[in-house]
């Protein structure tokens, strides 16, 4: 149900004061599914896949990985191996109303912290994946603000914490440039236990605490992460302003691609 629809003949001001609820609610970040029964429920109420709901969204530093390739699909994984994830993304306004037909872009490293794209980059400064296109895409958010991506839990590079690149456009000035991450605990145990993390022969020497960028992206940046037999699934509430104008937008859009 669209959150208009939850909130219509609601008083402006009891609304705003459930938002503000929402945006005070404990959210723990050390744990994954780790959110208050409480909060996750008041969040689904009101039409939203995750509790770190109405906070806007801080812009932070893009990173040095971004490419356009324009890719239109909801599958990045290509030939990445890795544990499954689902990462939902849902763009909302500063009233927590869902943003329909938001451009909607991800990428990040794959299990061994290499991201597609690029030349001399990896944590051995050596992967070569200039021609590739793995773990990138584009997706439109839905009539929910949703998009979806269905792609691998993110590996690590040396200086960085497990994270999530993602662009959100409105229009051709309207541009946000942000991070997710994910659960120490969550990561930890993935790049101790399992293949291809495991097989690195080194420890990653970044945890969210001593990660610049996170910190400054704020809780509000933390995915809420559940546990499914064959996947984990990642949900973010991205908070955009409409008359925010972002000094990484860069000028006009490229439209994109489809393939």
């Amino acid at each position: 149900m669209p959150l208009s629809s939850l909130f219509s003949g609601t008083p402006d001001r009891s609304r705003r004061a459930l938002l503000r609820g929402f945006a005070l609610s404990p959210f723990a970040v050390t744990g994954f599914g780790a959110a208050t029964t409480a909060a996750r429920a008041e969040a689904q109420d009101a039409g939203l896949i995750a509790p770190n709901a109405c906070i806007l969204t801080p812009e932070v530093t893009e990173g040095p990985y971004y490419v356009d390739p324009g890719l239109v699909r909801a599958d990045i994984t290509e030939d990445r191996q890795g544990v499954g994830l689902e990462m939902k993304l849902q763009v909302v306004d500063t009233e927590c109303r869902p943003i329909e037909g938001a451009r909607v872009d991800i990428w990040h490293c794959d299990a061994l912290g290499n991201y597609s794209g690029f030349a001399g980059q990896g944590s051995d400064a050596r992967a070569d994946t200039g021609d590739q296109t793995f773990l990138r895409g584009t997706q439109a958010s839905d009539a929910r603000g949703i998009a979806t991506f269905r792609t691998i839990y993110p590996g690590w590079y040396r200086g960085r914490t497990t994270h999530i690149h993602y662009k959100v456009f409105l229009d051709e000035n309207t541009v946000l440039t942000s991070q997710v991450f994910f659960p120490d605990a969550l990561s930890e145990y993935l790049f101790r236990s399992v293949a291809p993390y495991n097989e690195r022969g080194a420890e990653r020497d970044t945890l969210n605490g001593a990660d610049r960028i996170a910190q400054a992206a704020g809780d509000g940046a933390f995915a809420f992460v559940q546990e499914q037999p064959d996947r984990y699934v990642a949900a973010l509430v991205v908070g955009v302003s409409r008359d925010a104008r972002s000094p990484a937008s860069g000028g006009a859009l490229v439209p994109p691609r489809q393939g």
